[in-house]
């Protein structure tokens, strides 16, 4: 007879004597366990004491943690949080530098347990800490504790950022600005002031005045990647809190720094594969960086703005009048209409009304002063090759234009806050000052040339920007690595090569409605779906590594889950760092029976998930977050890497439930192996030759039975 649920079997363990073996009852108050425990061993004042986990993070057992302890977990008993933040407190505080030191690095690690942290606080830890760091008297290996504590503490969200002083903010500049300083404490020093700028209004401006760019980016000019990354994680955040009016001021300093040059050369093109968090900082400076097009992208262009007239003035007289045409403009007004149609403008009375409405607004006349300013001989030739044809087929360059604009904002999102935990960042756009210009050239002489090669008119112009649109992202997703690359790649991306992928992918789906056809389908399809199942479930067995998501990300902790090969128990543990394979079963030591997970939840029914903010950089976070329910009312929850591992997991998990595998990972692989089956089979169908025989019998007629002998 199972053991009740109450009942947990542990193993207890204390410095200089025999493990205690025990069994838990879950409905006792924890204090009657640590007193029985005590008395195991003739120790007095059980209040004294409290239970640890022994292994993975040790973290302190409280009566709203306790339930997550399993059978066969070892426990460790040891002083309790109170008194051991009071015993380091006057440890730090000590004139034995040596007793300090190892003080230091025992605060350092027994910071990170929330419940021990709030003892320490509760005791003016963390100004005690700061005050330690504004003497300036820590040097090397102390420090580096003294801050790894400080941040460990300050991440729990317990007290407030506002209530640093300006001289530890002073003290922490200093180190970042210093020419030589020992990596550990750069690197925190970094993190600190990142959490300072992110978490604290007020704070942003003291940091802004103590650090600017320019000093941080010398921090990218080293060989460590994780400086690189911190000093980059920096920069984003002061870019981000920043306000609107010094965003631009700050963009031009950062160019002028040659900011991303030295990214380039230093980070993309360095000789160290790009990790998961340079990836994110990455794209978040990537985000940042495009997010300034947004005033400009949603200011609409004021008609009665002579200055803004006469940019489109400028567009006319670089295609029609010549760079050293000066006579005046009083002959020409009667000709300005026709030439405004020839530009390929809507609205050819007065085209200022053609930027009236946002997005894009007045980004898309931007873009087209830049090619017809940088790029005049491809803007003349666009204009005037198209403006010279009679045949209805002439590309409007002015609707073309704008409507592109609008669709390279789409695609690269411009105007949205980063999503957290998206590693998506272009490689080309760090290679130019003007990417985002760049980028619309070339994507502009891209639609002029699928024009032609669509011959399309008038009428066809949404389905030549649907086929452009799926050129771009097209070829984004294969992430070139410059411009060049970029023209490479869209060039062999033609019209006709898009129909032929519509045409492949449109086939490798086909269901083939004749009855024979849909038979063998349904034939082929609970094998098919076996087949995804069993590799599911092996997937599951391979496991894979999670993120534990925290305040801050550069501090990765991970954790590694994976199913037993009986397919009857999950196993999971905490990792110090993310693995490269496979992690043996020896090194999880939490489980989770198979036969006690009631259900799986997935996004906003997630514990974990209710609890988050709406904000929409979490919604990347949201769509890959699952969650698995188990007896007796407890979870283990999940934030997938990507949407693959998501899919992977959720329909594993399904069908080790026996439940119906839904996501669309699922459907797709199973519309494409169903259909690569069915080739397969017809195709030897079709080369069965088939033996001469006597005149069937003639016989009533009869729906079509299709039959195959599935050898």
């Amino acid at each position: 007879m199972p053991p009740p649920s109450d009942i947990v079997k542990v193993a207890i363990e204390w410095p200089g004597a025999n493990a205690q073996l025990m069994e838990i009852d879950q409905k006792k108050p924890l204090s009657s366990i640590i007193r029985e425990v005590c008395d195991g061993w003739s120790l007095s004042g059980s209040e004294q004491f409290a239970l640890r986990y022994a292994d993975g993070p040790q973290l302190y057992i409280t009566e709203q943690s306790r339930s997550e302890i399993k059978n066969g977990t070892i426990l460790r008993l040891a002083i309790s949080p109170a008194r051991a933040a009071r015993q380091l407190l006057d440890r730090i505080q000590s004139h034995g530098i040596d007793a300090r030191l190892e003080a230091l690095k025992e605060l350092a690690k027994l910071s990170a347990d929330p419940t021990f942290a709030t003892e320490f606080i509760s005791m003016e830890g963390i100004g005690t800490l700061a005050r330690l760091v504004e003497s300036g008297t820590h040097f090397g290996e102390m420090l580096a504790f003294t801050l790894t504590a400080f941040l460990e503490l300050m991440d729990h969200g317990i007290v407030s950022w506002d209530l640093i002083s300006l001289s530890f903010i002073k003290q922490i500049a200093s180190y970042v600005n210093q020419p030589m300083v020992d990596v550990s404490i750069l690197q925190r020093s970094l993190a600190i002031l990142e959490s300072m700028v992110l978490n604290s209004h007020s704070l942003y401006h003291r940091v802004a005045q103590e650090i600017t760019v320019g000093q941080l980016i010398g921090h990218l000019q080293v060989s460590n990647q994780e400086i690189q990354t911190y000093a980059i994680a920096l920069i984003n955040a002061l870019f981000l809190k920043a306000p609107e009016d010094r965003r631009q001021e700050m963009a031009s300093t950062l160019a002028q720094k040659h900011l991303r040059s030295i990214i380039l050369n230093h980070v993309i093109r360095g000789n160290r594969p790009i990790k998961a968090e340079m990836a994110h900082q990455l794209y978040v400076l990537q985000v940042l960086t495009f997010n300034l097009l947004e005033e400009r992208m949603m200011t609409k262009m004021d008609p009665s703005d002579q200055a803004q007239r006469d940019i489109i003035f400028e567009l006319r007289r670089i295609a029609f009048d010549g760079e050293n045409d000066s006579s005046g403009t009083e002959k020409r007004k009667a000709m300005y209409t026709k030439d405004y149609k020839m530009l390929g403008f809507t609205n050819h009375v007065n085209p200022a009304m053609d930027f009236t409405q946002t997005p894009p607004g007045m980004l898309a006349l931007d873009n087209m002063l830049y090619l017809a300013k940088l790029h005049q001989d491809t803007y003349i030739r666009i204009v005037l090759e198209n403006s010279s044809r009679e045949d209805k087929h002439e590309c409007p360059f002015g609707r073309c234009a704008i409507e592109l604009t609008r669709m390279l904002c789409e695609i690269l999102q411009v105007g949205e806050l980063p999503n957290e935990g998206c590693n998506d960042y272009h490689p080309m756009f760090f290679t130019h000052d003007r990417a985002w210009e760049e980028f619309f050239c070339v994507c502009i002489q891209l639609l002029n040339k699928t024009w032609k090669e669509m011959r399309a008119t008038a009428e066809d112009f949404n389905k030549v920007m649907q086929v452009v649109r799926e050129q771009i992202t097209r070829t984004l997703a294969m992430k070139p690595s410059s411009l060049d690359q970029l023209k490479g790649k869209l060039r062999g991306l033609s019209y006709s090569e898009i129909l032929r992928l519509r045409q492949s992918e449109r086939m490798s789906q086909d269901d083939f409605q004749s009855p024979p056809i849909i038979e063998l389908r349904e034939r082929i399809q609970p094998e098919i779906l076996e087949l995804i199942k069993q590799q599911r479930l092996n997937r599951l067995c391979e496991g894979s590594c999670f993120r534990k998501l925290g305040n801050r990300r550069r501090q990765e902790k991970f954790w590694f889950c994976r199913l037993s090969l009986n397919h009857k128990v999950l196993h999971y543990g905490d990792l110090d760092e993310s693995p490269q394979g496979e992690v043996p079963f020896e090194l999880l030591t939490d489980k989770i029976p198979v036969s006690d997970i009631k259900s799986v939840v997935t996004g906003k029914d997630c514990p974990h998930m209710k609890e988050k903010s709406a904000l929409k950089q979490n919604k990347e976070v949201l769509e890959q977050a699952f969650s698995i329910l188990y007896d007796p009312d407890e979870n283990l929850n999940f934030v997938a890497p990507n949407k693959y591992e998501y899919c992977i997991w959720t329909d594993g998990l399904c069908a080790l439930l026996g439940r119906e595998m839904g996501s669309d990972l699922t459907r797709s692989d199973l519309d494409t192996l169903i259909s690569m089956e069915m080739k397969l089979r017809l195709l030897d169908l079709e080369n069965i030759t088939i033996p001469e025989a006597p005149p069937p019998v003639p016989k009533e007629p009869s729906t079509y039975n299709f039959t195959y002998n599935y050898g």
